[in-house]
């Protein structure tokens, strides 16, 4: 009888959170953001694509795949927001064994083209680990916090157990040569810590980790990597035909732009000056052809959506999914400042994307399903709230 009394009540409670309603100031501005990250994906990338024969010379290579996955993640993401966000919390230490499990599968197989592994290919389908692992971190350490957050100020709990999940992840990470994904992982992890309740004078044993990291850095042969794109951040054009020439570029582009820009599809830095300009520095192409006021523009939605973010996770029913919240959209907002800071060269390149701009059909997918997740977080306040 007890067994079907509970069953009952799960029932109830599943038909009370599939009557919920999402955010919808969210999802408006999501839905901008990715509107005019297909338009500027499309402008920066066709000549690109249409002079390369890797692409077969179709101007719509980057497009359409782009458009595809973005169909697939609005399904995806509409999914996920219909899915109860605690079934997270059951799976938290899977996902973050799965995570792990690819991370060392991608470091056995062999190298890209560039000599890095980051990328595991199942046939037509590619993605990188790494990307899950962000999820897998945020997962993992909201369920922990959410209940154990009395144990936080613990320094047994709430520094060595976190520092070790995430220092693991981190080290995985940084031998990829993925310096980006490893910066994004450890400061996710931080805030959530941080957050979590960990005692401010601790903190300071966070930069510890990062100084691990650096160790591991040295031993892999990162930092030889890494120190270059150091020396073209402070002057690219002591290389300028080399490592500085992209930098070089990219602000040439948005000095081009001016305040008003030279108009939608009226970029001059895509017809092969700029390299690659769909992927890690398309801001810079949104820069010449919306100008300042395009840049502040998207800017400004990027802040909206992270603040109405952060509003979803302070209205959470509970811990988790305000921590879960709150560590998805943390990602989005540092990764998307961070891209800005890269091509506005204010600090070195770290070959971080754009969310929702930049190409990369996978890692959209991926974003999309998350903002799913907080979807499901809203959509559960807004039957508390009744």
């Amino acid at each position: 009888m007890t067994g079907t009394y509970e069953r009952s009540e799960r029932e109830k409670s599943f038909k009370l959170f599939q009557k919920g309603k999402v955010d919808i100031t969210f999802v408006s501005f999501l839905l901008i953001l990715l509107v005019i990250g297909l338009f500027m994906l499309f402008s920066a990338s066709y000549y690109y694509a249409a002079n390369s024969a890797t692409y077969n010379n179709n101007p719509y290579h980057f497009i359409v795949r782009q458009l595809t996955f973005a169909i697939c993640g609005v399904a995806a993401m509409y999914v996920f927001s219909r899915i109860d966000y605690h079934i997270y919390r059951k799976l938290a230490w899977p996902i973050y064994g799965i995570s792990i499990l690819l991370l060392i599968t991608v470091l056995i197989l062999p190298p890209d083209t560039k000599g890095f592994h980051r990328w595991i290919f199942l046939g037509p389908v590619n993605f990188q680990p790494s990307e899950i692992a962000k999820f897998g971190v945020i997962v993992l350490f909201a369920s922990l916090i959410s209940v154990n957050y009395k144990r936080m100020e613990k320094f047994s709990f709430g520094i060595v157990l976190f520092t070790l999940l995430l220092g693991l992840v981190c080290f995985l990470v940084v031998i990829e040569t993925h310096l980006s994904a490893t910066v994004l992982i450890f400061c996710i992890g931080v805030a959530l810590m941080i957050v979590g309740g960990i005692k401010l004078r601790w903190v300071g044993l966070a930069a510890l980790g990062g100084a691990v990291m650096g160790a591991a850095a040295i031993l892999s042969g990162v930092v030889d990597y890494g120190s270059g794109r150091i020396q073209n951040w402070i002057d690219p054009w002591q290389d300028a035909r080399g490592g500085g020439y992209q930098v070089i570029q990219s602000l040439m582009a948005i000095g081009s732009g001016g305040f008003l820009g030279q108009g939608l599809g009226n970029s001059q830095q895509k017809y092969l000056w700029l390299p690659e300009p769909q992927n890690d520095f398309i801001f810079a192409i949104v820069c010449e052809e919306l100008g300042f006021v395009g840049a502040v523009i998207i800017i400004a939605l990027f802040a909206m959506l992270v603040w109405r973010g952060f509003v979803i996770a302070m209205r959470a029913p509970d811990k988790f999914g305000s921590l879960l919240s709150i560590g998805i959209i943390f990602q989005i907002g540092l990764q998307a400042a961070l891209n800005v800071l890269v091509v506005t060269n204010s600090i070195p390149n770290t070959g971080i994307s754009l969310p929702f701009f930049s190409y990369g059909g996978t890692s959209l997918l991926m974003l999309l399903a998350e903002m799913g997740i907080v979807m499901s977080v809203s959509r559960a306040s807004s039957v508390i709230k009744r």
